[in-house]
């Protein structure tokens, strides 16, 4: 552990900057960025934008003809295997392309991804640029590599990245439990060996273009000439502390791009909001969310906790805790994983959540034992079983009983809530429901239309956060 304050003497204080310099610049583009995104807490940072958990053509459409500047397409690709990912990429940047075309629309592409390090990397970028060449020619020169995000404690510094101990310590990312994650795990935090290390050598970490802070602090032109050398998607790893180094960069980017640069992003989630100009908005209250479309006769919500961080741990035993009026039913992994108890337990957890709903909010989550194997792609076949058996019984409770609001707690498992459990196609991102993070959804079609939708990262929030978000949301805490 390192204090933050020995790790940034040296550089430069940041620079204020305006989002409304950085909105007029993406308006001159008149460019809309697809941002595809392994898992669904991409969108924590921004807000009013569409969100696709389907991504055919008049899926596109769909969102191209909302006029926003953005669009979140939920890959999910971090639950898939290699090949399913890059796949689910191509099929993707091919019909983002197509309906552009149709709708008279120019596209850039993100790539957003976990600010703990943890997806496929370089696979994803590798398969965007690659659609992108074969379908209009065009090759891209650099990736910019930011997984900076402040406002949960991730900061990147001299090329390497940290993330916030609480109490003014930095610990480089490599030495944390992400790290360790069964089918994302690295070794390093400075990010160009990190490049190194996950592209198996093919980029030399000597080759890896930096951007620190004092060129990034130095203005829009400095960071523009910076990126003159990029070619051939070469990696560009860039150090971010703060929002303002996110705009500042953000406006180097378009300078960078006006200069004829085809620049491809790989980026944890402020970027997206900094990139666009929007600005830090203040979380949601109970006064800001929607009503609901579940009905007068709805009672509870149903909280769905399926991530077995430390952190999130943490957070159920809080909301346990605290929220005295609910019921905890437990899903066991051991059960779901065994063919011949799974389904008669799915039918009993069932008939629980929905009895309990007619008198109050449900805390549904997976036991907390973590089943894992040496295997990797074993490791993720496990994970896509209790995910599976979670979205279960989500979406039998949907058809039953529609719950008042749904919190999920977790990337995958908020991902596959969203897709399966509640068949939400669109949706419009309305905001964080805390500083920075967090993100509420209101569903615009499907059996979920109208009932709010949290989305809560695994490896987000502090101990009480998770209890937080649902006192705003409950009529029972």
């Amino acid at each position: 552990m390192t204090a933050e304050t020995d790790v940034l003497a040296g550089y430069p204080p940041e620079v204020p900057v305006d989002p409304r310099d950085v909105a007029a610049s993406v308006a001159a583009t008149g460019r809309v960025l697809v941002v595809l995104d392994d898992d669904p807490t991409g969108t924590q940072s921004v807000s009013d934008l569409p969100v696709l958990t389907r991504w055919e053509p008049e899926d596109f459409a769909w969102a191209f003809g909302t006029g926003a500047a953005a669009v979140y397409v939920l890959t999910n690709t971090r639950s898939l295997d290699p090949d399913e990912a890059a796949a689910r990429n191509r099929e993707a940047v091919g019909n983002a392309l197509t309906a552009a075309q149709e709708a008279g629309v120019a596209l850039g592409f993100v790539s957003r991804s976990d600010s703990t390090l943890r997806g496929h990397y370089p696979l994803e970028p590798d398969v965007i640029a690659e659609t992108l060449a074969e379908r209009t020619g065009e090759d891209v020169d650099g990736v910019v590599i930011v997984p900076a995000f402040p406002e949960a404690g991730r900061i990147t510094v001299g090329g390497v990245h940290y993330t916030r101990d609480g109490h003014g310590g930095l610990v480089p990312v490599a030495e944390t439990e992400f790290a360790q994650d069964a089918t994302f795990r690295y070794h390093h935090s400075e990010l160009a060996r990190y490049v190194e290390e996950k592209s198996a050598g093919r980029f030399r970490a000597a080759d890896v273009l930096v951007l620190d802070l004092h060129t990034v602090r130095g203005g829009a032109a400095g960071i523009a000439d910076a990126l003159e050398p990029a070619a051939h998607s070469i990696p560009v790893v860039v150090d971010i502390v703060t929002e303002n180094d996110l705009r500042a960069l953000a406006l180097g980017l378009a300078e960078a791009e006006r200069r004829g640069k085809k620049l491809l992003y790989r980026v944890g989630p402020p970027f997206g909001r900094a990139r666009l100009g929007q600005d830090e908005r203040a979380p949601l209250t109970g006064a800001d969310i929607p009503a609901g479309g579940a009905g007068p006769g709805a009672v509870g919500g149903l909280v769905v906790v399926g991530s077995h961080v430390g952190l999130t741990t943490r957070q159920l035993e809080n909301l346990t805790a605290r929220h005295r009026h609910a019921t905890t039913v437990e899903l066991s992994v051991e059960a779901v994983l065994d063919p011949d108890r799974a389904e008669d337990h799915l039918a009993g957890t069932v008939d629980t959540v929905v009895a309990a709903l007619a008198t109050g909010d449900v805390i549904l989550h997976t036991s907390r034992l973590l089943v894992r194997a040496e295997d990797p792609a074993e490791s993720l076949r496990i994970a896509r079983s209790v995910s599976a058996a979670v979205v279960a019984v989500v979406n039998r409770t949907l058809k039953t009983s529609p719950p008042r609001f749904v919190v999920a707690k977790g990337g995958i498992t908020s991902s596959d809530v969203a897709a399966h459990g509640l068949e939400i196609r669109h949706a419009m991102v309305r905001g964080p429901m805390l500083p920075g993070i967090v993100s509420l959804w209101e569903p615009v079609d499907g059996p979920a239309r109208g009932i709010p939708y949290v989305v809560f990262a695994g490896n987000v929030g502090g101990d009480e956060s998770l209890a937080d978000v649902v006192a705003k949301l409950s009529s029972t805490f």
